[in-house]
């Protein structure tokens, strides 16, 4: 099982994310954020496994927040899942710590639910 934390602020995504993965991995717990106050202070309520992260958002962005959460736990699994789409971007997320950069344009609920059974796999095998 799964703690998974969306982190976004377009509520329809998170929505269609938050349901996608509910089907595919039932007994994982996902919670959602609007921003990234809220998305800290769940964090620490509860250390998720795994983020999916956008990057625009009020206030902090996204990739200041990756940085943020991997100072203070290298383990948490961070996906960018972005419409900001661009080798800066990309390079950007992957300095600050993403350990994954996704974008919404292109990809595809198959391929998400096939990273998340991976990251599932490699931490059972742990």
């Amino acid at each position: 099982m799964l703690d998974i934390l969306i982190v976004d602020d377009n509520a329809r995504f998170r929505d269609i994310l938050k349901a996608m993965l509910q089907s595919a991995f039932p007994l994982s717990r996902i919670g959602c954020a609007p921003e990234g106050a809220t998305a800290l202070r769940m964090i620490r309520a509860k250390e998720p496994d795994v983020i999916f992260m956008d990057i625009r958002m009020p206030g902090k962005n996204g990739l200041v927040l990756t940085g943020e959460i991997k100072q203070r736990n290298k383990d948490v699994v961070i996906i960018v899942l972005t419409n900001l789409d661009s080798s800066e971007y990309r390079e950007a997320a992957l300095a600050k710590g993403a350990d994954f950069f996704l974008s919404k344009e292109s990809a595809k609920a198959e391929e998400i639910q096939e990273l998340l059974g991976t990251i599932i796999a490699e931490r059972e095998s742990r």
